[in-house]
């Protein structure tokens, strides 16, 4: 056990269950809140480009409308030139925080509002300007300043022209939006170490079981089955839980029966052998007469032994699938059948009690052994002119086969030790069975599924009963009073098991 162990630590993976899990989670919650992050940054950066848009067009709009009336609000007359239209528009109205509004004509600025020279002091906000005044449009600018839109409109009257343009500061656009999606960083991030905290632990409580089981299995040895698992909850962890201890509880009660098996089969087996063993050596074989006698007995405890090898073979064969072989059968032939075949066991008063006409799925040999294992044991607790009976009833869900006498029946200290191998109760003085017999008859009922038990016959006598379930597919059918097997093999002998 230890070497297994070892070895399987050897082949452990380096990352346990519990990390991937909790590395698997980080790593979907860090995409998730990523994607996210990334999606909501482009939908309200596009929201920001749209209001810059709108913002710069409702300029040119107010402009337009402005040279179109021709006049100007404050003294009521026709605007002289174009520079007067610019010059009064931007002394009307206010920028916004991040606008620039800036007059120009003669090729370069003449006016800023508010009043601020950095940015046409700008090369390239020059340069640029200046390409645009002839045919308008927008255009972006990459300043010391960071990035500058620049939106152009000229107002022409004849010769002369002024343009207006209205400079967006990018940076201060998108200012506010960086601030927001700083708080989302930081409110992501706090929810990643919250996220991964609560898979850590979760994980290792919904493992615990799963340690808890590995360290019961390297725990558990040939010696010692009874580690078991506290079962807590109701989900999949449990339930392999509860298979786990299931599992251990039919290991151990394998071992447990195994050894029990092997120290009685031991302890019976001594006794045989020692005779043996010390006859062959007092054994005169000078003498023909002492010859013959210890010939007779080593004959007579070989045949017991051999009797033995077989109860003991038949009982181990009980726990493999194919010790019964399930076919219909009729439960009224089988007891008569039975029956007959028990009358050559001794003389006795035979009776048949009551009979179920149904067929119902079972095994004919392996319930035939059965009842007339029984049959043996009530002819070794009764005398001349008692009685013995079989019969046989079915009820819709359980079928049942007993065997009753009119015998001293069992005592009550020794009605569930006559059921174990080699247990013993009152034993008669001619009985030379081992005591296997009655646990040879429950090992065939559970092997159908079923069960044997003892009842008190009043006055006096015992009944042993066994019970056979038939589920619902297998449910049998109904046969006539004179319904008989036809199957060949109801050819086959069936060798009578000796005395227990």
């Amino acid at each position: 056990m230890a070497a297994t162990t070892d070895r399987c630590e050897r082949t452990r993976s380096g990352a346990s269950v519990r990390l991937r899990i909790t590395a698997a989670v980080a790593l979907l919650t860090v995409l998730a809140l990523s994607g996210a992050g990334a999606i909501v940054y482009l939908i309200e950066r596009g929201r920001v480009d749209d209001t810059d848009a709108q913002l710069v067009e409702q300029e040119f709009g107010e402009l337009r409308a402005l040279q179109q009336n021709g006049v100007d609000p404050s003294t009521g007359q026709p605007f002289a030139t174009p520079r007067d239209v610019v010059r009064n528009f931007m002394a009307r109205n206010v920028p916004a925080d991040n606008e620039l509004l800036v007059g120009w004509w003669d090729g370069a600025s003449q006016l800023q509002s508010p009043a601020w020279d950095g940015v046409t002091q700008d090369d390239a906000f020059n340069e640029t300007v200046a390409g645009l005044v002839a045919g308008n449009g927008t255009r972006t600018v990459d300043s010391s300043y960071g990035d500058l839109q620049v939106n152009v409109q000229t107002v022409e009257q004849g010769a002369r022209s002024a343009s207006l343009v209205v400079v967006v500061f990018k940076a201060r656009s998108v200012a506010g939006l960086h601030d927001t999606m700083q708080t989302y960083a930081i409110v992501a991030g706090l929810s990643l170490l919250l996220v991964v905290g609560f898979a850590a632990a979760q994980s290792g409580r919904l493992l615990a079981p799963l340690r808890t089981l590995r360290e019961t299995a390297e725990e558990v040895t040939d010696s010692d089955l009874s580690r078991r698992l506290p079962e807590t909850g109701n989900d999949d962890i449990t339930a392999l839980t509860r298979t786990f201890n299931g599992m251990l509880d039919r290991l151990e009660s394998a071992f447990v029966g195994q050894r029990q098996f092997l120290d009685d089969a031991g302890h019976e087996l001594k006794t045989p052998l020692t005779v043996l063993r010390g006859h062959l050596e007092l054994l005169d074989v000078g003498d023909p007469q002492e010859i013959a006698e210890t010939r007779e007995l080593l004959l007579d405890e070989v045949d017991r032994m051999s009797r033995l090898v077989g109860e003991l073979i038949l009982l181990a064969k009980s726990d493999r699938p194919d010790f019964v072989t399930l076919r219909p059968v009729d439960l009224t032939g089988l007891t008569v059948d039975t029956l007959s075949k028990a009358r050559g066991l001794a003389p006795r008063t035979w009776t048949l009690d009551e009979t179920a006409s149904v067929t119902v799925p079972v095994d004919e040999q392996r319930l035939t052994q059965a009842l007339l294992q029984l049959c043996d044991n009530a002819v070794k607790h009764t005398g001349p002119g008692d009685e013995v009976a079989l019969g046989s009833s079915y009820d819709g869900r359980t079928a049942r086969l007993w065997v009753r006498d009119t015998g001293p029946g069992v005592a009550p200290e020794h009605r569930e030790v006559v059921f174990e191998r080699f247990g013993r109760g009152a034993v008669p003085a001619d009985d030379e069975g081992f005591g296997l017999g009655l646990s040879i008859v429950r090992a065939i009922a559970r092997a159908h599924g079923g069960s044997v038990s003892y009842v008190d016959e009043q006055p006096h006598g015992a009944r042993f009963v066994i019970h056979l379930p038939v589920s619902d597919d297998e449910r049998p059918e109904p046969t006539g009073p004179a319904a008989r097997r036809t199957d060949d093999t109801q050819t086959e002998e069936l060798s009578l098991w000796p005395a227990s």
